[in-house]
């Protein structure tokens, strides 16, 4: 079974990112000089911040008392304090999870905190606003900083398709079986955290650690809203029917956009890394899959990945090339013929011996592997 490592293991031992962490190093260690506190609500630690060392340190968007911001601020702290009436925390120092983005889906995706963060974005894009261009930057720069700390030391296969890959087809249950294949190998599955393959791939790692007939269950429930348009409310609904009925499922990643509005992050992925700036979720999506991509078929979207993935990996700026694996000969040929360019772009290089395409999305697995020596 995939195995993701802990949070808390891996990060910056400067970072205090949960309250219990607070806790814990103001006991063991005294200080707070030199720490980096993000989004910790300190309201109730008033007695701690007055009478603790914060020299150096950098509050970020941590709640405190009026009394307490003052001292930790004459004791050569800087605070950043939270922005009101934001509709997401830009120094979270964790991942999003389906419940966090769909809190409150009860009442329809419109009152959601994914569709609000998405209405705010729409509202503040286009004003050329230096203060919300800020915001969205320091609020991508926290996700990524929380993927590196979740992902340090796991293989990473990402696993690239398009949305319009309806629930309920052969197509959609072929990709939820290759993405239960890749987590029960050990892999750890990162998607762009969507609708359709992203979410197929997602929900094969939710149902990685279950009987093989618990996959088929899940396909019957989700079958009965088979496509996020017209209604996410319904679409999403159906899926937390399944987490409900199989809770603990596999780990895996999504890692969507807001810049995609159309687009509603699946509730498969158990950790879900969601940006503003879509060109940093396209690099960090592929920079991160560091035992391969799959591609199975898709429009301008997956295209656009599989040239992303091959430009690192024609120069070898990031090492030496990772696994690329295209789902579906008469796809990659003749409907959209990215293969053969690929191909020539290969030739020759050590990334030719990297690159591989099958007819079959049960093909992929092993086809990575073979890659992957």
């Amino acid at each position: 079974m995939q195995t993701m490592p802990a949070h808390a293991a891996h990060h910056d031992d400067r970072e205090i990112e949960t309250l219990e962490e607070f806790d814990a190093t103001v006991s063991a260690r005294g200080t707070l000089a030199g720490f980096r506190v993000q989004a910790v609500d300190l309201t109730d630690r008033t007695r701690e911040l007055l009478t603790t060392d914060t020299t150096g340190a950098v509050f970020l968007g941590c709640p405190m008392r009026e009394e307490a911001a003052a001292k930790v601020r004459s004791g050569g702290a800087l605070v950043f304090p939270p922005v009101p009436d934001l509709p997401f925390d830009p120094y979270r120092g964790l991942l999003y999870s389906p419940d966090d983005l769909f809190a409150s889906l009860a009442d329809g995706y419109e009152s959601t905190p994914d569709a609000r963060a998405h209405a705010w974005f729409q509202r503040t894009r286009g004003d050329r606003d230096v203060y919300a261009s800020m915001l969205r930057a320091v609020h991508d720069d926290s996700v990524s900083d929380a993927l590196d700390e979740l992902l340090s030391g796991a293989r990473v296969v990402g696993v690239m398709g398009g949305h319009a890959m309806l629930r309920g087809t052969p197509e959609y249950e072929g990709a939820a079986r290759l993405g239960r294949e890749l987590a029960r190998s050990g892999l750890t599955v990162a998607t762009g955290g969507g609708p359709g393959a992203m979410e197929a791939a997602n929900l094969g790692a939710w149902a990685a650690p279950f009987d093989d007939g618990t996959l088929g269950e899940a396909l019957r429930i989700l079958a009965k809203a088979p496509r996020f348009a017209p209604s996410v409310t319904e679409w999403a609904a159906a899926a937390f029917e399944v987490r409900a009925r199989w809770p603990r499922g596999g780990r895996s990643v999504g890692i969507p956009t807001w810049f995609y509005g159309h687009e509603p992050p699946n509730p498969f992925a158990s950790h879900i890394a969601k940006y503003f700036a879509n060109a940093t979720r396209e690099d960090g999506l592929l920079a991160r899959s560091n035992a391969g991509v799959v591609f199975l078929p898709g429009a301008a979207g997956t295209l656009q990945e599989i040239f992303d993935n091959a430009t690192p990996n024609y120069y070898e700026s990031r090492g030496e090339p990772t696994p690329m694996v295209l789902v579906g000969r008469a796809h990659w040929t003749e409907t959209l013929p990215a293969w053969p360019l690929l191909r020539s772009l290969a030739r020759g290089r050590s990334m030719e011996a990297r690159i591989a395409l099958v007819d079959r999305i049960d093909e992929a697995p092993d086809a990575l592997k073979r890659l992957g020596g």
